[in-house]
């Protein structure tokens, strides 16, 4: 890309014009109208079948087989309805993205004519192949069968493009052998496992009357947008989805002038067409606001249950992408696309509760009376300490590496913050003497005109990684471009491991005639005794903090994915998933082959872009340049004024670091025997990536001593601030 085509961009980004949003008078009037709903199924089935599906619904049992096939007719019909031709079943494979086949309604006659049919043996199964997906070896070419099974929990929705509908049914993914191949089929196996110890508890603490059990999600997604015609000139942003060169404009975030500023026109119209598809599909998206970095924004739905939450939400960054691009947009997911401003996270808001004894995370006016409330946040805290390592693992990919610790987002050491209120509290117990809990009370203004208003118990710390916010915990260190699946896997697990911990605790006191409130505070107080070292309310940014953390508290810190994957191979974490019954072990190493793959590919996809990039875009630009400097010193020499030749020595200078670095990157990058994945990710972390940070940190200076009118490709300060 010529400087020329740079101006031609920007003039083309200053003369679009936002397209029209479609703003529903009424939100009530779109709400859901693509999916179909409870309402819709009672509508148009029988009696028996509808209240069938919606036992199965309530209770978390099977599904009887005998009514897919009614369901399958309604469903279609309604589909039709909607203009659908097409059915897919839709699931997520260990690849943070979506996958599904399209499949024609159309049935061809023995007569040669053609009917509309959708049996009740394809809504419930279908057969996508198993090899073509990452899956860790639990697939090969010569075996290579796998099946997609409806989840009816999830409903059924329709899909709406310019090319046409297509009705989606969310489905789990499976080898022929049983594997679990996809995201969503651990997920529900982990949120059965909590149900059933969370039962458990509340059964001893005297409840009767229990519902299931459902864990609940509500996850922020950060992004960034860039205009296209920036976009598309940078070929890092097009296969890496972040800027692997650029030099920091003069103005960043240093004002703190984006975050909650007023949302520029263009991105306003953007957003409302966003969320106008977001209630057709039943998606409650609640917030919208611009986010911290320059071009960044954010947009959060309201709480859900964690399966449908997760499905919502990788239809949420599917929607996001798509709608960008009718915008002249191009949406970036990435965790870290612009060195020098913040990067984008995914906060994942956690709690668990049923529709009988309600939030088991909310503490109420009186937390230290509260015994359910206290069981359940002592759990959390013995399962985070216990398996911090795990909650670390789940968030580790090459992308969130660059954000993680890096004072912008959480640390890479798993700790837990509970608000003054709460720890308190529980410093109580561990003391044995719990009386009283403290309260916010009210925030006088001072200014009559103002209201007086009750002030949190607790203040906010936005270091900690994973945080108690009133009632539920935000699990802060997910990556912006993850499935939120995993990370909800791993907290359903961790707490059903710890509320089945609790139980035996609990039964064994209460087996010995202690008193139930007395029992309560004997687990508790263990709980304390051996895990409140993972409490911590100050600067998790802070040096002091990583020392205290690993050198007193003996917390990991695991800093780089390549630290952080084998866990995944612990026998410990082993022994968790097959003793809740969430993964076993072939599934559990199947998932450390993936990532570690896919961690290992990612580095070397930007290292060879890295090296391409230097070769064939910067060095050009940087001789052309330099030739330029030269001609015009020997031009006034030679009529007697001397022009100081530093400028041209410096570029020189420059030119020839980062030809040396793209050299040893390009000799490191011929490496390939390694004894393990481990090594191998350990290479890509502390060889590769340092070699492409140097190239990266010449080529950076260049642009900034390279004339205007020789850069060759969009720079940070065009595609930050030009909207």
């Amino acid at each position: 890309m010529s400087h020329e085509l740079r101006v031609k961009a920007i003039s083309q980004v200053t003369d679009r014009i936002p397209l029209p949003s479609k703003v529903p008078s009424r939100l009530e009037a779109i709400w859901a109208t693509d999916v179909f709903t409870l309402s819709k199924m009672q509508a148009c089935l029988p009696k028996d079948v509808f209240k069938s599906v919606q036992n199965t619904l309530k209770t978390g049992g099977k599904l009887d087989i005998s009514v897919a096939g009614i369901v399958a007719s309604a469903m279609k019909d309604w589909a039709i309805s909607k203009g659908a031709l097409y059915y897919a079943h839709v699931f997520y494979p260990l690849t943070n993205a979506t996958a599904e086949k399209h499949d024609g309604f159309i049935s061809v006659q023995s007569d040669g004519s053609v009917i509309s049919e959708f049996a009740g043996k394809v809504l419930v199964q279908g057969e996508p192949d198993g090899s073509s997906f990452p899956n860790g070896g639990l697939r090969a070419t010569n075996a290579a069968r796998g099946y997609t099974a409806w989840d009816v929990t999830s409903p059924a929705y329709v899909m709406e493009t310019d090319n046409g509908v297509t009705l989606c049914i969310p489905t789990v993914f499976v080898s022929w052998t049983g594997e679990a191949l996809d995201k969503k089929t651990p997920l529900l196996r982990s949120n059965s496992a909590m149900n059933k110890a969370a039962t458990r508890v509340l059964k001893l603490l005297g409840y009767t009357d229990v519902a299931t059990v459902n864990s609940s999600c509500g996850a922020e997604q950060e992004y960034f947008l860039v205009d296209s015609h920036f976009a598309h000139n940078r070929p890092d942003l097009l296969l890496t989805g972040r800027t692997l060169f650029g030099k920091s404009p003069a103005k960043g975030q240093q004002f703190d002038d984006h975050y909650f500023g007023a949302i520029p026109e263009r991105v306003q119209v953007f957003m409302q067409d966003v969320e106008e598809r977001l209630y057709r599909l039943g998606i409650p998206a609640k917030t919208r606001h611009n986010e911290v970095a320059p071009g960044q924004f954010e947009i959060a739905p309201f709480f859900e249950a964690a399966n449908v939450a997760s499905d919502h939400q990788q239809l949420l960054m599917t929607l996001l992408k798509i709608t960008a691009k009718k915008h002249g947009f191009v949406c970036l997911l990435h965790e870290k696309p612009f060195a020098g401003v913040n990067g984008s996270g995914k906060h994942v808001n956690w709690s668990v509760g049923n529709p009988t004894q309600g939030n088991l995370l909310d503490p109420g006016d009186t937390p230290h009376k509260n015994l359910q409330f206290l069981l359940f946040c002592g759990a959390v805290i013995r399962g985070v300490h216990t398996y911090g390592s795990l909650l670390r693992a789940v968030v580790a990919t090459a992308s969130n590496d660059h954000r993680l610790g890096a004072n912008e987002a959480p640390p890479a050491i798993i700790s837990v913050y509970l608000g003054s209120q709460l720890e308190e509290v529980f410093e109580q117990i561990a003391k044995g003497d719990v009386k009283d809990s403290t309260h916010g009370g009210m925030m006088d203004l001072g200014v009559d005109t103002l209201p007086v208003f009750i002030k949190d118990p607790g203040d906010r710390n936005r270091t900690s990684p994973f945080a108690f916010t009133g009632n539920r915990f935000e699990f802060r260190a997910v990556g912006s471009a993850q499935s939120v699946s995993g990370p909800l896997v791993a907290m359903n697990t961790i707490l059903a491991d710890s509320l089945t911990w609790v139980a035996d605790k609990l039964e064994a006191e209460l087996a010995k005639g202690t008193e139930l409130s007395n029992a309560v505070f004997v687990v508790l107080k263990e709980v304390m005794d051996n895990h409140s070292a993972v409490v911590f309310g100050g600067d998790g940014y802070s040096e002091e903090w990583h020392k205290m953390a690993v050198e007193e508290r003996g917390l990991p810190n695991l800093r780089t994915t390549a630290d952080a994957l084998p866990v995944l191979k612990e026998k410990a974490i082993e022994d968790l998933f097959e003793r809740i019954g969430v993964l076993t072990p072939v599934e559990l190493e199947s998932r450390f082959d993936v990532y570690a793959e896919q961690y290992i590919q990612t580095i070397e996809v930007e290292a060879k872009l890295v090296v391409s990039m230097a070769k064939t875009i910067i060095y050009p630009a940087a001789v052309r340049y330099l030739s330029d400097l030269a001609e015009a010193i020997a031009n006034v020499s030679g009529i007697g004024i001397t022009i100081e030749k530093e400028p041209a020595e410096k570029v020189a200078a420059l030119i020839q670091s980062m030809t040396d670095n793209v050299s040893k990157l390009s000799a490191a990058m011929v490496k390939h025997d390694f004894g393990s994945s481990e090594e191998h990710m350990q290479y890509c972390a502390q060889t590769i990536r340092p070699l492409m940070d140097k190239v990266r940190e010449y080529a950076d200076a260049l642009e900034g001593e390279i004339a205007d009118d020789l850069w060759p490709i969009p720079t940070y300060q065009e595609m930050l601030f030009v909207k």
